[in-house]
């Protein structure tokens, strides 16, 4: 008799998984061979294939192979009903197969033998997590599982009739929190719209009447644009290496200092290039127009060719005010959408970017409206944080479903 981890209720057993289960490693087709691809006509799954998390009810594939491929390659077919398990890389993600498919070498298939009831594995596969599947490869930061420790795998094995009961138990409680999941997205997309509702209601739209005090400009007419320097491998061998930022740092309305990059710098690109609190970062790609504001974090930082930096050339404009506008220009009002936007890669140049129109109005009423988004951005970012805890309290919630399940207290 197998032991286990923990006691099991009477009746239950502790077994082997290659006892009960038949499995087998994917295979990829060489992808110089063009017939083993085409004509696509079976579903071949790959880890990118599988949520993570939850157990997926495999029945469609971002690839196909063909027959030919099946019958000639190292691919390999698993029949409807295999539970399949990523083993390679990414471990832990579990489906089901509804239909005949075949997978790659990242994925395991694991045929169920008539005492296991197919979605019971599947869950308790899940329950596991990557951490404890991982133990299986003898460490818990290995990167694959093989065969023969896949078929160690001891798993609680209870009847076959509760095992039919506790999966219809998990998918009914599953099912509730996956509803409350629904309805925190829901919460999100609410506090997302509530933000765009406010940049739209707050800033006039492109080319119409402007308040009293207000007029358009360019942003040439108010702001020194300057681009910044481009990356190359000779600077990344330099000997003077400075910290600058790259278009992944400059998110909407913030700046991300989790990785910073470095590469050379001459003194005169220092002094022409290097940041001061108040200026604007605007992504010319990616991302395009996205902006975000730089406020002293650290003491020096320089940026890369894909930002335009916006300097303010007098005291009388407020940078927040317009770091918000364009906020409100490409994603409210559509407004900058031009062209060069639309091409295969999307771009801002400085050219077009300065001569973007703004509104302008007096100082006392930029900074009035900066106060009035700061304070309905502070409730945003809360109604977000508490939706984000509530998400961590979601996925806790799933685990001790699926370990009580498995203790045979559910």
């Amino acid at each position: 008799m197998t032991e286990g981890p923990y006691k099991l209720p009477e009746g239950w057993r502790w077994v082997r998984l290659g006892e009960v289960c038949e499995t087998k490693m994917g295979g990829t087709p060489s992808t110089k061979v063009a017939e083993y691809w085409y004509p696509p006509e079976i579903v071949w799954v790959t880890p990118e294939d599988l949520e993570k998390s939850e157990l997926n009810r495999v029945v469609s594939s971002r690839r196909m192979i063909s027959r030919v491929g099946l019958e000639k390659s190292s691919a390999k077919l698993f029949p409807r009903g295999t539970v399949l398990l990523s083993t390679t890389a990414t471990i832990g993600k579990v489906g089901i197969a509804e239909r005949d498919v075949s997978a790659n070498q990242q994925i395991s298939g694991i045929v169920c033998g008539g005492d296991v009831n197919r979605e019971f594995l599947a869950y308790y596969l899940l329950s596991l997590g990557e951490d404890g599947l991982k133990a299986l490869g003898g460490t818990a930061t290995a990167t694959h599982i093989n065969q023969a420790n896949l078929r160690s795998l001891r798993i609680p094995l209870p009847p076959l009739e509760e095992q039919r009961r506790i999966v219809a138990r998990i998918e009914e409680l599953m099912e509730r929190v996956r509803e409350a999941r629904r309805l925190r997205q829901q919460a999100r997309e609410d506090a997302e719209q509530l933000w765009q509702s406010v940049l739209a209601d707050t800033f006039p739209r492109p080319g119409s009447d402007l308040p009293n005090g207000w007029h358009w400009v360019r942003l040439e007419e108010i702001f020194e644009v300057q681009q910044g320097a481009s990356m190359s491998p000779k600077r990344r061998a330099g000997r003077n290496p400075k910290p600058f930022l790259r278009t992944k740092n400059v998110l909407w309305g913030t700046v991300d200092l989790s990785l910073i990059d470095e590469m050379d710098f001459t003194d005169k690109e220092i002094e022409k290039l290097r940041l001061q609190p108040g200026d604007l970062l605007v992504c010319e790609g990616g991302d395009v127009g996205r902006t975000a504001i730089w406020e002293g974090q650290l003491p020096l930082v320089l940026y890369q060719n894909h930002i335009h930096r916006l300097r303010a050339k007098d005291a009388e404009v407020e940078p927040r005010f317009f770091m918000y506008w364009m906020q409100a220009a490409y994603q409210v009002f559509l407004a900058y959408q031009g062209a060069e936007s639309r091409t295969a890669i999307p771009n801002l140049s400085g050219r077009r970017l300065k001569n973007f129109n703004a509104p302008l109005p007096p100082l006392s009423e930029q900074r009035r409206i900066v106060a009035h988004l700061e304070a309905v951005q502070e409730k945003v970012r809360a109604l977000k944080a508490a939706q984000e805890e509530t998400d961590e309290e979601l996925k806790r919630l799933e685990q001790a479903i699926l370990d009580k399940a498995f203790r045979g207290e559910l």
